[in-house]
């Protein structure tokens, strides 16, 4: 009887983006709390990043979820976190935002099945960028070699052969340029489906990119994946290798979400799982569609809002560098600033708006003149969700100082016009996201 008490089972939990759930919710939570140090250590970074909250209580755990999406293997807690949109459409908007590829060798995922994660999306997406290099055959670099020959290749090196007095034996030394496959990019090809091949349970999906790295594998090394050597192959493109940036940019986002550090300077602990910032996307999303379609005006990504903050050069004791607060995007008609837009991955309309995030934006419309005004773009899939507008007014005087403008992007209907939609109505939407009235 004693040893079966001991037998742990897996418990699973599947919850949604911006969900919480505790003992109440579920009975699975009741009385729970991570046996193992080393989880417990894992569930306190986790919380401490900002990326699950996992808080044990006396009643048992109780799990807030944030803007990451992905899957954990806590002990023997197994959390699956969904994003609000799922499917062939989350696949349109990351192969939109990361510049991939339209590749469908096979179905798509039935992705929201049980068997199948976010991640499964940016693994089929990398089986299929694998498997068009392959047959578009691999890039080669030319590499010198230098040996003795029966039949030569290459070019006789007469003064090695003058060096050893002539001819001595029925081999020429020779210096030839070989075009091999084993190269930095090659490498991280091999390397980043070995990883991928490792985070998903689809069977289909896991032969498939088992396959394509057994055929890398007769003439590529395998060497450690590492951000550096990422790095290195990133710098290796050109126009000749323009096709490996796509498949580079799924292995490098499936590789920092497997990572977990408190700061970017920090060593990375490696997470047992995978976690995908959904507003990092979002923010790249929204960055292209901008840049493409607002015709008449020009964006600045990450925009400065330089000599705003400052320290008192005679009272900084602590020698503190000024903060510079960067707004995501700021529109510009010439050299004047027209808009500031900050993209915040959360569905406000039902999850309400956090103070940070008004104390934020407030920042950046004081940024903008008086009335400033600055504006939240945030994603729904609700269709009746307008936006909205707070705004800010002198507490004594009841002068207006500013106004935050909360609005709503829909991303089913988003997804529609990326795929369908004509440049017309894309510059329409674009005009419409960064002033909030069409043209």
């Amino acid at each position: 009887m004693k040893q079966h008490a001991l037998i742990v089972k897996t418990q699973s939990l599947r919850l949604s983006e911006w969900q919480q759930v505790g003992p109440q919710d579920d009975a699975q939570l009741a009385g729970y709390y991570f046996h193992e140090p080393f989880v417990q250590d894992i569930a306190r970074k986790l919380t401490e990043c900002g990326k699950v909250d996992l808080l044990e209580l006396r009643q048992g755990l109780t799990i807030q979820t944030r803007q990451y999406v992905g899957s954990l293997q806590l002990g023997d807690l197994r959390l699956t976190i969904l994003p609000k949109i799922t499917g062939l459409p989350l696949l349109n908007l990351l192969r939109y935002a990361y510049n991939l590829r339209n590749l469908d060798f096979f179905s798509p995922l039935d992705f929201g099945a049980e068997s199948n994660q976010f991640q499964d999306l940016l693994i089929q997406q990398l089986a299929l960028e694998a498997s068009e290099l392959l047959r578009r055959d691999l890039h080669r670099r030319y590499e010198r070699g230098h040996e003795s020959m029966a039949s030569p290749r290459g070019r006789v090196d007469f003064g090695e052969l003058a060096k050893h007095g002539g001819f001595v034996n029925a081999t020429l030394p020779c210096t030839y340029f070989a075009r091999i496959e084993n190269n930095i990019l090659n490498q991280c090809l091999f390397g980043g489906l070995l990883m991928a091949s490792k985070l998903t349970d689809d069977l289909v999906l896991r032969s498939h990119l088992r396959q394509s790295a057994r055929i890398l594998g007769q003439s590529v090394a395998s060497v450690p994946l590492t951000m550096r050597s990422l790095q290195k192959s990133m710098t290796a493109i050109n126009r000749l290798t323009l096709a490996y940036l796509p498949a580079l940019t799924v292995i490098q986002i499936l590789l920092e979400g497997q990572g977990l550090s408190l700061e970017s300077e920090q060593p990375q602990m490696r997470l047992p799982g995978f976690l995908f910032d959904m507003n990092r996307f979002f923010q790249a999303l929204l960055d292209r569609f901008l840049r493409d379609n607002l015709t008449g005006f020009t964006m600045h990504s990450e925009h400065q809002l330089r000599n705003m903050l400052f320290y008192h050069p005679q009272h900084n004791p602590f020698h503190w560098v000024s903060p510079t607060p960067r707004p995501d995007f700021a529109i510009l008609d010439g050299k004047r600033v027209v808009a500031l837009l900050d993209a915040k991955y959360r569905d406000i309309g039902q999850n309400g708006l956090p103070r940070e995030m008004l104390y934020q934006l407030s920042m950046y419309a004081f940024s903008h003149g008086r009335p400033g005004k600055s504006t939240i773009l945030y994603p729904t899939t609700s269709t009746d969700t307008r936006e909205a507008w707070l705004e800010i007014d002198h507490p004594i005087t009841g002068e207006h100082l500013a106004r935050v403008i909360l609005r709503p992007i829909n991303l089913v209907l988003f997804e529609q016009l990326i795929c369908t939609g004509s440049v017309s109505q894309r510059a329409k939407v674009a005009h419409q996201f960064a002033f909030g009235e069409p043209i």
